[in-house]
């Protein structure tokens, strides 16, 4: 069994194209993906139960774990999906992988998606030439995941050629008596193959094979079985290479199920297997576990519904007990796989995601800290708007940019969250106090929105810059670099006054960061028409330079509306 230079190629270009499949589809879904694709999947996941009967369902349609795995990486790569959804789908993909095992073994049947990939490219480049956007995401998307297909099947094709040379496997006849030793060895090389065969029905079929020649036992290829539910999970875990933070956490949430699960199934194997035997003999098959040399052909026989038998009611059992565990899970991969110190988290809500508390003013006071995080998040946003106007590096501006586009997306579906959450309390019995606030409350969400959308504007007109190859002289990038910083600290008053007490509000201080930024933007315009006249700069530097102080100054205004709104709750 040779394996050349040319055949280490392939495998790494049958992982790009993989990975690239991969990395397509999940910006391509981070793009089309409306309200509506978000609400069904989380609809499809709403509870534990739920997420693991879609992973059972998708599984068993495109009868491939490794694939629905990958695909919820990607979705939760693109904010679809969120960590703890994804988990359900996960457990439920090891369901769904039994169910091809027994429509392989019963009726001979697997979909090919590769077969299908390559007239869904066919069917989809038309749409790449499209002026229409969204027709040309959509395009990108059912490219990503035909490409995604492609590469996986590239990848099973290009590893070791092991399934078909099982002879090589042969030497394992002497390492079958060793007691839990065996077992774990063998889990071992359950593992190993799965990895390198990329495809755990063709492992179980090699496990056959090595069962029928009788170079191992019925319990050894039982130890097998286990080993290929943890090598099944590294193919997820390689797509989650390209993603962020919360879609490598998906794919280590996905190793430690199965680990965890091949674990306490080992310890208790063999009387976990005398009653699988027990149960195929009353279903009139054959007793797997039988040694006398004159009933062989009747343990052949015998060994393959064992196996699928097995496999199964291990997976579904380990589901059944794990489920209860998911949010564990959760809190371990995330102390596991913390956020990259370049990328921020997704926003979602912390607070208020629970409902209403027993009391309106309870209620209330969740809303206060949400509103509170949701100031602190257009902050961070700022953070990469500064970041994207000093950069130099078209690759890095993009990628910011692309971040700032991300966030305001979020700030506006956080807005109308949080207006429905006050919406309800408003709705019940409040106190004149109470009601004065849900009034404030609304007042400083649509301020926080609006500071998003200033920031998002400002992004924009630094692409445009780019895109127009505009050219800002030292003393313009001086200019704002002095009136960001101003923002910075309006911004910063505004956050800490969300944060305090609303008795403690420093509005002295709100007030003399807003006059000084008005002041400077005033400074700004005047010495800008002036500089226009001398031809300092060209005009359409100019009109950017113009918008990007002017926007600054809307975010001094929408930082002292929210000061002024915590202020008259106190009067």
């Amino acid at each position: 069994m040779d394996y050349d230079l040319g055949d280490f190629l392939t495998l790494i270009g049958a992982l790009g194209l993989f990975l690239y499949g991969m990395k397509l589809m999940s910006e391509s879904l981070q793009k089309v993906a409306g309200e509506k694709m978000r609400s069904i999947l989380s609809a499809m996941t709403s509870n534990r139960f739920k997420g693991v009967m879609t992973g059972v369902l998708i599984t068993a349609l495109i009868q491939s774990s490794s694939a629905t795995t990958v695909m919820v990486v990607s979705f939760v790569n693109a904010g679809l999906l969120t960590l703890v959804e994804s988990v359900g789908v996960i457990m439920g993909a090891n369901v769904g992988t039994t169910v091809t095992a027994w429509l392989i073994s019963l009726l001979g049947f697997k979909v090919s998606m590769t077969a299908i990939s390559l007239p869904l490219i066919g069917l989809s480049l038309p749409l790449l030439f499209s002026s229409h956007r969204s027709r040309k995401n959509w395009g990108e998307l059912v490219i990503g995941f035909a490409l995604l297909f492609i590469g996986l099947q590239f990848l099973k094709e290009s590893m070791p050629d092991i399934k078909n040379n099982p002879a090589i496997l042969n030497f394992l006849t002497s390492y079958t008596d060793l007691g839990f030793a065996s077992y774990l060895l063998f889990a071992g090389i359950g593992t190993l193959l799965t990895i390198l065969i990329q495809s755990s029905s063709a492992t179980m079929a090699l496990t056959l094979v090595m069962c029928n020649s009788g170079w191992i036992s019925f319990d050894m290829a039982a130890a097998m079985v286990l080993g290929e539910n943890i090598g099944t999970t590294i193919t997820a875990n390689i797509a989650a290479m390209v993603a962020n933070t919360s879609a490598k956490r998906a794919a280590r949430a996905h190793l430690i199920f199965n680990m965890v699960g091949v674990l306490w199934m080992l310890m208790v194997l063999p009387y976990f297997l005398q009653g699988i035997a027990e149960l195929n003999m009353w279903l009139g098959g054959g007793n797997p576990l039988e040694t006398d040399p004159a009933l062989a052909a009747q343990t052949i026989a015998a060994v393959p519904v064992s196996l699928s038998l097995f496999h199964t009611i291990f997976n579904v059992l380990n589901v059944l007990i794990m489920i209860w565990f998911a949010k564990f899970i959760v809190k371990v991969v995330t102390k596991l796989v913390p956020a990259d110190g370049s990328e921020e988290e997704e926003f979602t809500l912390q607070h208020i995601k629970t409902g209403m508390l027993s009391t309106p003013e309870a209620s209330l006071f969740q809303a206060k800290m949400e509103i509170s995080l949701y100031a602190k998040h257009t902050i961070n946003m700022f953070g990469y708007v500064k970041q994207a106007f000093n950069e130099t590096n078209d690759k890095n501006f993009t990628k910011l940019y692309d971040k700032v586009d991300k966030i305001e997306d979020e700030t506006d579906d956080m807005e109308v969250k949080i207006a429905d959450f006050l919406t309800k309390v408003s709705e019940t019995r409040l106190s004149p106090i109470s009601s004065k606030r849900v009034r404030a409350f609304f007042k400083m969400v649509d301020d926080i929105e609006s500071i998003g959308d200033s920031m998002f504007n400002i992004a924009k007109a630094l692409h445009r810059k780019r895109e127009q190859k505009a050219w800002f002289p030292q003393d313009v990038r001086d200019n704002l670099n002095k009136m960001f910083e101003l923002v910075d600290e309006a911004l910063l008053i505004m956050f800490n006054n969300t944060e305090t007490n609303f008795e403690d509000v420093l509005t002295k201080k709100a007030y003399e960061i807003e006059k000084e930024i008005d002041e400077y933007r005033t400074v700004l315009k005047q010495q800008h028409l002036s500089d226009v006249k001398a031809k300092k700069y060209e005009y359409k530097a100019g009109i950017i330079y113009n918008d990007i102080f002017s926007e600054c100054e809307k975010v001094g205004d929408y930082c002292i509306n929210i000061t002024q709104s915590i202020a008259e709750m106190n009067d």
